[in-house]
C-alpha cells in the first residue's frame, strides 16, 4: 500500500523540491490541492487528515495554523518552517546528531526540519559541546555564504530578473542586527549559554551554502590541534551516510579555496577543518535546499516509514 503524502505549502521552494523528488518514487501518493484552495482551511483540513505524513512548507503562522487541524492521530507532520523547532514534543530532524534524535524521528508524529543556517550551525558545534570539547559559554561567532534560492519565490525572481540592481551582482551580508530566526534553534539544539554572533551573506548563485565556525584552540577545553578536532569529529559522524568529515588533505586546503555552490545538488553534508595550532575554523559545506531542507525532510519521512533513509535523494 502506497504512503499518502500531502505537501501544504506545495507551490513554494521547498514544497515543489520535495515534490519533484517524489516523481520517481512507486512507494508514495500525493494528495493534490487545487490551487484555488491552498488557503482554504476545510479543504487543508480533509487533506492533512487523509494523508498518512503531511509536510509543511508555509510560513510559521501558516504551520500553525495546519497543526492545529489535525484530528486524526495517526498524522505525521514534518515542518520545514521554523515555527515548531524548539517545541516539546517535536523531533528535531537532525538523526546523525545523536541516537536519541534519530529515535525520535523514527517514533515521533512531529517531526520540526532544521534551518539550513541552523544545519551547519549545529552538525559543529554540538558534538564539540556534547564532547566536553567546547565550553557551552564560550563566545561562539559563525558566518553563512548562501546560494539565493533559500530567500523564497520573490528572491529568486530578484536575483533572476535582467534589470536588477546592481547590489544583487555581489555577495551581502543581511541579518545585520543579529536577529536571524535560525539564532533560536541554534542555541538551544546546541546548549550554548549566549545566542551566537551571526553574520550570513546571501551571493549570486542558485544553491549551495557553506557555513563556519572560528574558534581560538586555547580557549577549547583540553589542548586542541586542526588533528585532533579533525579526528574527534571523524569518530563522532563515523557511519554516518549524510554526514563525512573529510581529511585534513583534501581538496580544500590544496585548493585554499571553499566554496559554496559545490555541493548543489547533492543530499549530505562534508565538514572541513582548516587553521593552525593557535586558531581553526570549522566549516560544513551542503546544499541549503539539500540537506538544508527538502532532503532532510524527505530522509525524516524514509526513517519514519522505516525504509532506507537514502531512498530518493542523491549521496552519489
Amino acid at each position: 500500500m502506497k504512503t499518502k503524502v500531502f505537501i501544504d505549502g506545495s507551490e513554494g521552494t521547498t514544497g515543489l523540491r520535495i515534490d519533484e523528488r517524489f516523481q520517481k518514487r512507486d512507494d508514495i501518493e500525493i494528495l493534490k490541492i487545487d490551487s484555488d484552495k491552498r488557503k482554504d482551511a476545510e479543504e487543508r483540513k480533509k487533506l492533512i487528515n487523509a494523508s498518512d505524513i503531511t509536510f509543511l512548507c508555509l510560513p510559521d503562522d501558516a504551520a500553525r495554523e495546519s497543526v492545529s487541524l489535525v484530528e486524526n492521530d495517526k498524522v505525521c507532520i514534518i515542518d520545514t518552517s521554523t515555527a515548531h523547532r524548539t517545541e516539546s514534543g517535536w523531533a528535531y530532524g537532525f538523526p546523525e546528531l545523536s541516537k536519541e534524535h534519530r529515535e525520535n524521528i523514527i517514533n515521533g508524529k512531529r517531526i520540526a526540519v532544521p534551518g539550513c543556517h541552523a544545519t551547519g550551525f549545529i552538525s559543529i558545534v554540538y558534538p564539540l559541546i556534547k564532547g566536553g570539547i567546547l565550553p557551552n559559554g564560550y563566545p561562539v561567532a559563525g558566518f553563512s555564504l548562501t546560494g539565493y534560492s533559500g530567500a523564497g519565490k520573490k528572491a529568486i525572481a530578484a536575483y533572476q530578473d535582467e534589470n536588477r540592481p546592481r547590489e544583487f551582482s555581489s555577495a551581502r551580508e543581511y541579518a545585520l542586527t543579529q536577529q536571524h530566526k535560525h539564532l533560536k534553534e541554534m542555541q538551544k539544539i546546541t546548549g550554548l549559554f549566549r545566542a551566537p554572533l551571526f553574520s550570513p551573506v546571501i551571493d549570486d548563485y542558485y544553491s549551495g551554502m557553506v557555513v563556519s565556525v572560528p574558534f581560538y584552540t586555547d580557549m577549547l577545553n583540553h589542548k586542541q590541534t586542526p588533528e585532533t578536532l579533525q579526528k574527534f569529529l571523524a569518530e563522532y559522524y563515523a557511519g554516518q551516510r549524510f554526514v563525512q568529515v573529510c581529511d585534513l588533505d583534501n581538496e580544500v586546503s590544496a585548493s585554499g579555496f571553499l566554496a559554496g555552490n559545490l555541493l548543489s545538488g547533492w543530499d549530505g553534508l562534508k565538514i572541513y577543518v582548516t587553521g593552525n595550532e593557535e586558531r581553526v575554523v570549522l566549516s560544513a559545506q551542503f546544499d541549503n535546499l539539500g540537506k538544508g531542507a527538502s532532503g532532510a525532510a524527505i530522509q525524516c519521512m524514509n526513517l519514519v516509514l522505516g525504509c532506507d533513509e537514502a531512498k530518493g535523494l542523491d549521496l552519489n
